[in-house]
Parts: structure tokens; C-alpha cells; sequence
């Protein structure tokens, strides 16, 4: 996953595992970890492999696949994670490379840009692995 710009994104290097993450998913052009510095504890992005700046600059298949591969992440979190719902958001300032936010929330006050919580050690490998777990189910 390799990118003709001098300086890839932070994604493509914990793609390429020149950077650490806490992986829950992957497959051949996807990938989903966890945020380090989330909203709520498990929020997750995803990530296609292929390094494209602009949600919207994803081919229609790459943003179909990415859709479906976002619902599955979001149904493994929806199983570990006490929330209402599993919130959905795409702002792509942060990070020069398309992405997925996936928040699991109980109230509107609980996706706000900007915003993170504290989540430990332990319970952020704890969060990884049931997801791990859930999503592989």
C-alpha cells in the first residue's frame, strides 16, 4: 500500500505496520482498529488499504465495500459495547486518508469531533479483542 507522496498518511503506515494499532478487523483492502484517541470506548475507524485523501474520491465499489465492511465492524462493536447505537461519521480533516468513524453511543452528546476520553491499557486491549472476536463470529 505503497503512495507515490513523500509523506504517507498515519493510516498507510499503521497499514503497512510501521505503526502500532489495535487491529479489531481486516481483510485484503480493509482495515479496522481503534481510535487512539476516542470518543467513547470502542470507537473504531476503518480504512481502505489504498491510500485515497478524499471519502468521496473512492471508487463506487471501494465505498460499497467500505459500507459493508464499516456494518460488519459496527455490528461486532454493537455486540461487546453497551450503546444505543453505533454512530456513523466521516469528517476526514484529521487524517489525510479516508476513514470510517464508527462511535458507539447513548446519547447525541457522545459524538462531538474533538472530544476523547481516557480508556486504559487494559481495557482498550480488552475492547480490541472481544471486537476481534465478535467481528470474526
Amino acid at each position: 500500500m505503497t503512495n507515490t507522496d513523500p509523506m504517507p498518511s498515519i493510516f498507510t503506515k499503521i497499514i503497512n505496520g510501521e505503526i502500532p494499532c489495535h487491529k479489531v478487523a481486516e481483510t485484503d483492502e480493509f482495515l479496522a482498529f481503534l481510535d487512539v484517541r476516542p470518543m467513547t470506548e470502542g470507537h473504531t475507524l476503518c480504512v481502505p488499504k489504498r491510500e485515497v485523501d478524499y471519502y468521496f474520491d473512492l471508487t463506487d465499489e471501494e465505498l460499497t465495500k467500505l459500507t459493508l465492511f464499516s456494518k460488519a465492524v459496527a455490528l461486532a462493536i454493537k455486540k461487546v459495547v453497551d450503546c444505543k447505537r453505533v454512530a456513523v461519521g466521516v469528517l476526514g480533516l484529521e487524517v489525510p486518508h479516508a476513514h470510517v468513524h464508527l462511535v458507539p453511543v447513548v446519547s447525541e452528546d457522545d459524538f462531538r469531533f474533538g472530544k476523547s476520553i481516557e480508556v486504559s491499557a487494559d481495557r482498550t486491549a480488552e475492547l480490541r479483542e472481544a471486537i476481534s472476536e465478535a467481528y470474526s463470529a
